[in-house]
């Protein structure tokens, strides 16, 4: 159930997750969609007034499980099913566009935005060596990420939806 929205794309809409929808927050993410958590900021829920006083303020479209916050909110949708990729699929059904973007947008870790890494910047470890694929690091926490094994095996079930 979809209350006070437009569905849109990434660029167009942003998020706000409850505390019982940690997992789809990193697939939405990785769509390009400003995706903010419930915990992100917080190390227990804040409670129902805080996530509806949020979501107001940064104008986002509230996701969650509970019936009666879904309906105290201004903009939200209702999601019936427990496991992220069902979640996806009752998103998509309400026009909201469920794919990956050549290029990441958004960290999956953090939620802030990424940039492609720089043929002077210094590479971590544990990501593939200097030429082997693009490489985008979150400009918030510093994550660096490429379009690896996890990425292809999401976008493979993204697109079966």
């Amino acid at each position: 159930m979809a209350s006070g929205i437009d569905s849109g794309s990434a660029a167009e809409t942003r998020f706000l997750l409850d505390v019982m929808l940690g997992k789809l927050a990193t697939y939405l993410r990785m769509c390009g969609y400003d995706t903010a958590y419930a915990l992100d900021e917080h190390d227990t829920d804040p409670g129902d007034s805080t996530l509806l006083d949020r979501a107001a303020e940064e104008s986002r479209v509230l996701l969650t499980r509970d019936v009666s916050l879904a309906k105290r909110a201004t903009r939200s949708v209702l999601l019936a099913t427990k496991r992220p990729l069902d979640q996806l699929r009752e998103l998509d059904s309400v026009g909201f566009d469920i794919s990956l973007d050549e290029k990441p947008a958004r960290c999956g870790v953090c939620n802030g935005t990424v940039k492609e890494l720089g043929n002077d910047e210094p590479i971590p470890e544990y990501a593939p060596s200097d030429g082997e694929t693009t490489l985008w690091r979150c400009r918030d926490c510093g994550q660096v990420f490429w379009r690896g094994s996890h990425w292809r095996d999401v976008e493979s079930r993204v697109s079966e939806l």
